[in-house]
């Protein structure tokens, strides 16, 4: 199981996960072993609650296609499992920024007196400034 929220989770055997090796300058052992690992996700055939599949199919993320399957390469670590805990944990983070509840904004107005300091303030600064220029006769 991989836990996103206390409430949410995905069942392991709706990611697939498939070794590639890892892209980029290495040594003896890179050439030789695949290390890298490429998680794929299909959001439409995943048990997540629809508003949350919703939203993850409206992200403009490059990581997820048009057919709505996120692909994550992870190639960071020299282990194929530190890979694989890397690539869950994207994809975890990646879910739970949709399925947090944005607070509603309430519109609030300045107080008067918080106005009146605003003008204040300006009053005092267009004052300093005049005070800078030169004297006209």
């Amino acid at each position: 199981m991989l836990y996103i929220t206390r409430t949410l989770y995905l069942p392991l055997k709706e990611i697939d996960f498939s070794q590639i090796r890892a892209q980029g300058a290495g040594g003896q052992n890179v050439n030789k072993v695949s290390s890298a690992v490429q998680l794929r996700f299909d959001i439409n055939a995943s048990s997540l609650p629809e508003e949350i599949k919703e939203k993850l199919l409206t992200l403009p993320d490059s990581r997820i296609s048009q057919k709505g399957i996120i692909v994550i390469k992870a190639q960071c670590h020299r282990s194929f499992e530190r890979n694989r805990e890397d690539a869950l944990t994207r994809l975890a983070t990646l879910i739970r920024s949709v399925s947090k509840v944005r607070k509603v904004r309430k519109a609030t107005r300045p107080s008067k007196r918080s106005q009146q300091k605003r003008l204040e303030k300006k009053v005092k600064r267009g004052k300093l400034k005049e005070m800078r220029r030169k004297i006209r006769e």
